[in-house]
């Protein structure tokens, strides 16, 4: 039932919901996936088969499994902002106070007190 080019609903984890595409079957119970969801291995567990199948290649890029599923470009890549002169850190300075006098120390007196 799992082969490559099979459509699913991954069920589990951050992409839940969204459509995948089986690109390679790995060890048992482990597949890779491609198409809305992130390119990884997944758990056959987590996955929903659906009837439809695409014809791709095994271990196809990004893009042909985006195009085979009719689905738009890859989104766009995030563009770097520009990095301006790094912003210097003020120190705070601590300001030094007198130590307090020392109490003088009281002289403790001992008093014997005798019964009667």
């Amino acid at each position: 039932m799992l082969e490559i080019g099979r459509v699913c609903v991954k069920l589990a984890g951050r992409d839940a919901g969204k459509t995948a595409v089986i690109v390679d079957i790995l060890k048992e119970p482990f597949v890779l996936i491609d198409g809305e969801v992130r390119r990884r291995k997944c758990n056959i567990k987590h996955l929903e088969p659906l009837e439809k199948t695409i014809e791709i290649k095994k271990n196809a890029p990004h893009t042909e499994v985006l195009k085979a599923l009719g689905l738009k470009e890859a989104k766009k890549k995030v563009q770097k902002k520009e990095k301006g002169p790094r912003p210097v850190r003020k120190r705070t300075v601590k300001i030094k106070t007198k130590k307090k006098e020392a109490k003088p120390k009281t002289e403790k007196k001992t008093v014997k007190v005798e019964k009667k």
